[in-house]
């Protein structure tokens, strides 16, 4: 039992606790739930950290019990009038929306994440290759570049973009050690430590075969810089995109190209080859079949022409 004074004791360290209500104390709490319970990326915390604390600018540091629908509505003006896109100011509202929720989660009173809108946003036009123009860029390094280990290289970056659906991101954090080449399918830790399981065709591992048989370098990344004053680097966003910008032009592909637009053609593929949307969304490894859902429209040409089948039948 302890005695009177050790009671004394504790309650002066329990009284030395003061709780602040503001919005960047609330934040501070928000980021160590995202890192801590729900494991999120440091990309997602970086962001959600950074258009929360706009708002946090705009309205200044007040207590959350205080955020009024007005609030929202004049910070989503200002964002506007600096000619954000409204895709972009639909990202504000949902990390305002997941800060809210959290805090109502924690007995914090404050905005119902309810009242927080998203803008409605034009269907988003897919950009994506045709079979032909996909084999012509698959097959554009052997042609151009004299290189042979930056031939190899490229040849395998972009039927490893084509055939899997990877984003750039994903693509250059890709380590030796996870490529299992007697398989067609290995696994890597995506966002929040999940781990995804990536397929790869014939086609691309043959090409990554044939890439780290010719390496003598002793770097865990798969693909590397081979340029001398960053030889053995893993490669940046910038140089890939660069590199399928490059190959899109020498094979005179007259429309923009990017690594997207790879993963764009990917999947319109894998759905004109008879690929349920699902199966297409859990290889994309979209949280939402509505963004899948984009590459169901994309190809009216295609459509026309599975249409006119009914032409070839004597059913008038």
């Amino acid at each position: 039992m302890k005695s009177g004074r050790e009671s004394v004791k504790v309650g002066k360290e329990a009284d030395s606790y003061s709780f602040s209500n503001t919005l960047s104390t609330n934040l501070e709490r928000f980021v160590n739930y995202l890192q801590y319970t729900k494991n999120a990326s440091s990309k997602t915390i970086e962001n959600y950290s950074h258009w929360i604390n706009r708002f946090i600018e705009y309205i200044w540091d007040i207590d959350v019990s205080q955020i009024k629908m007005i609030h929202i509505q004049d910070f989503r003006t200002d964002l506007i009038k600096q000619w954000l896109s409204p895709k972009t100011v639909n990202y504000h509202a949902v990390a305002l929306r997941s800060f809210f929720k959290y805090l109502l989660r924690n007995d914090i009173d404050t905005l119902s994440p309810d009242k927080v809108d998203l803008a409605k946003i034009p269907p988003r036009k897919v950009s994506y290759l045709s079979e032909e123009q996909v084999k012509d860029i698959l097959d554009a390094p052997i042609y151009f570049e004299k290189n042979n280990l930056k031939s190899l290289r490229d040849s395998a970056i972009l039927a490893t973009l084509y055939g899997t659906g990877l984003r750039v991101t994903e693509l250059i954090s890709l380590k030796i050690s996870e490529i299992k080449l007697w398989e067609n399918q290995f696994s890597v830790v995506w966002k929040g430590s999940k781990l995804r399981s990536i397929f790869l065709t014939k086609s691309a591992r043959q090409k990554i075969g044939e890439y780290i048989s010719a390496r003598m370098d002793d770097s865990e990344f798969l693909f590397i810089s081979l340029s001398w004053n960053s030889y053995g680097a893993p490669l940046s966003r910038n140089s890939v995109e660069w590199l399928v910008k490059k190959y899109a032009n020498l094979v005179w592909i007259k429309e923009k190209v990017t690594p997207h637009t790879l993963r764009h053609s990917f999947a319109t593929s894998l759905l004109r080859k008879g690929a349920d949307i699902r199966s297409v969304q859990a290889l994309l490894w979209h949280s939402s079949i509505q963004t899948t859902q984009i590459y169901t429209h994309v190809d009216d040409k295609y459509l026309q022409k599975v249409h006119d089948l009914l032409d070839d039948e004597d059913v008038w």
